[in-house]
């Protein structure tokens, strides 16, 4: 018996195999620890048994949004983000798109290359993605007056010319701001070390997912994905190997926005 909008503690690959059925979810927005992060409470990452389990239970059509970076070890960047994608190719996953999550405000270090501003978003789908929903941006190109009147006319509808719209799709590079009072306004919320904005978690669910949808994060840590899911109107499953961020940081962090994890009403029989 599984629960909906629920946060659950244990290793998340072992959970999923044992509580989560086929083709179950149609929206993954997960960062995944690497590198020098891999071992965390007496877990060792495994990506690959990750990304296996998360490609069962993800529909046909589903989506998942993959965040992640590579360390700099011994002068060199480790790579591990496009093994990830590489591997996801390997087990059936579609490479939809590779995001950039670029930060207006990085950490500046010492070092002899250029600062690290950014983070891949790689978008994995299970096919072709049954939900897209595009974040618009307005167009600034500004169109000079045509001088043929009888042109212009013709080509004209509205206020705007044939061709030229008022809005576009967004590019593939989002920017955010990151720190106190930029990823998040929940303070709980910086007890965990490692997190995106919640602005990012929103502009996916957003964009891959509809209402009452059941969106995933196996690794939800601060709970920002299962956060912007509750306020979305969609369906969340949070796991978390560590009870303290699940019991210190997510729980109380939703209460604040009138989630009640005694009075659920969404148990899944299967």
């Amino acid at each position: 018996m599984l629960q909906l909008n629920q946060f659950y503690i244990g290793e998340a690959v072992n959970f999923m195999k044992e509580n989560i059925p086929d083709n179950f979810v149609d929206l993954t927005v997960t960062s995944p620890p690497y590198d020098n992060l891999r071992t965390y409470k007496g877990f060792v990452f495994d990506y690959k048994s990750m990304l296996k389990e998360l490609y069962r239970v993800t529909k046909d059509g589903g989506v998942v949004v993959w965040v992640v970076n590579d360390a700099t070890i011994n002068g060199s960047e480790t790579g591990t983000s496009f093994r990830h994608a590489l591997y996801a190719m390997d087990i059936g996953f579609n490479l939809h798109d590779t995001m950039i999550y670029a930060k207006y405000n990085p950490i500046p270090l010492n070092h002899r290359r250029y600062e690290q501003q950014f983070e891949y978003m790689f978008i994995f789908s299970k096919g072709k993605p049954k939900t897209f929903i595009p974040k618009k941006t307005k167009v600034t190109t500004k169109i000079k007056p045509c001088k043929d009147k009888h042109h212009e006319r013709h080509y004209r509808r509205g206020n705007t010319l044939r061709g030229h719209k008022k809005e576009k799709i967004k590019s593939n590079i989002w920017y955010y701001k990151i720190g106190q009072n930029q990823t998040t306004k929940d303070k709980i919320a910086f007890k965990h070390p490692a997190q995106f904005p919640e602005q990012l978690a929103e502009d996916h669910i957003l964009s891959w997912s509809n209402e009452g949808d059941i969106v995933l994060d196996p690794m939800c840590g601060a709970g920002t994905t299962c956060k912007m899911a509750y306020l979305n109107n969609r369906k969340f499953i949070g796991i978390d190997c560590s009870e303290e961020y699940i019991n210190d940081i997510c729980i109380p962090r939703l209460k604040q926005y009138g989630w009640n994890e005694s009075n659920l009403n969404n148990t899944i029989n299967y």
